[in-house]
């Protein structure tokens, strides 16, 4: 990447002042970093959740598992196992499948015309819009579990929510320098801890 003189940046595990200074010394503009600030309190995240994950990780009880079936996408992405959260199979299965979201559809051509459809829709109108049923297994609907994750949860009738869909990074050693107890920290915490490491190679 480097040697094709073009900016770029190193992302995973990279929420360490050392991984900074040596993405930095590899030729990186610099980093991404996701889940450091996922767990700080300018998050979009729902606090209690930001807690029970702090708190979990702290305690070394914390389960996060790349899940290939969840996401309509088929994106292989991280999910947090929290109880109450569609990670819990029992949450999942209780939960009424309702695209009324459709952030992820994807178009298709139909006999009339364009349609969209998403395998984490009701199974009989995605078989109806052409797809085909075994893609269905195991999805989840992202769009609503992700509002739920950031506070914003769609309410139901009969007084049901819709459970929240919590997505983390595995490498959480983070926390043992920002949140030892698992306390509070603020985004400006992260930057400052992660700064000696930027500044190590900053042009002088």
């Amino acid at each position: 990447m480097a040697a094709l003189g073009l900016p770029f940046w190193l992302a995973g595990g990279q929420a360490d002042p050392e991984a900074v200074a040596a993405a930095r010394a590899a030729g990186a503009a610099g980093v991404q970093i996701g889940s450091a600030f996922a767990l700080c309190e300018e998050s979009g995240m729902a606090p209690h959740l930001r807690e029970e994950l702090r708190g979990r990780a702290g305690a070394g009880t914390l389960t996060v598992r790349n899940d290939p079936d969840a996401s309509p996408t088929s994106f292989p992405f991280k999910v947090a196992e929290l109880p109450g959260t569609v990670s819990e199979p029992e949450v999942a299965a209780a939960r009424r499948r309702v695209c009324d979201l459709g952030f992820l559809r994807t178009p298709v051509r139909g006999p009339r015309g364009l349609l969209y459809r998403c395998a984490a829709e009701p199974v009989r109108a995605y078989v109806r819009k052409g797809g085909d049923e075994a893609d269905t297994t195991g999805r989840r609907c992202l769009c609503n579990g992700l509002l739920a994750t950031i506070g914003l949860a769609q309410r139901r009738p009969g007084g049901r929510v819709e459970p929240p869909l919590v997505t983390i990074g595995k490498d959480l050693s983070f926390l043992s320098a920002l949140s030892p107890d698992g306390a509070p920290y603020t985004a400006a915490d992260v930057v400052r801890w992660l700064a000696p490491g930027a500044g190590a190679l900053r042009p002088a």
